[in-house]
């Protein structure tokens, strides 16, 4: 089973400017918080397989995501982007789901770029 933590304050989520809004900035927010969330991942000694990695989940209108802080024990990172949806069976999940996961999402991402 999957432990789920929340993600450190010490990475600042990017605020969404919704009086001028534009979606090109905000995913570079987006891209950047999750490249200083990995970042502190590894400073603070995880640096196993699939660190870093993020897992998606289907929720309403979008998407639950986590990213990958340790398969052994299982240990994921809410991410709390946008809506920052959870998925609800996220602390079931098994090292060989989330692998299976990540192995499924880059697939997808090589079959449609």
């Amino acid at each position: 089973m999957a432990k789920i933590y929340s993600a450190p304050k010490e990475v600042e989520v990017p605020k969404i400017n919704f009086t001028n809004f534009n979606r090109k900035e905000q995913d570079e927010k987006d891209e950047k918080y999750l490249k200083d969330l990995e970042s502190y991942l590894r400073e603070h000694g995880y640096d196993k397989k699939n660190v870093g990695e993020i897992i998606r989940f289907p929720v309403a209108d979008g998407h639950a995501m986590y990213m990958v802080a340790s398969m052994k024990p299982v240990q994921l990172i809410h991410i709390p982007l946008w809506d920052a949806w959870d998925f609800e069976y996220a602390h079931l999940l098994t090292a060989k789901e989330v692998q299976l996961k990540i192995d499924q999402q880059k697939r997808m991402k090589d079959m449609f770029s």
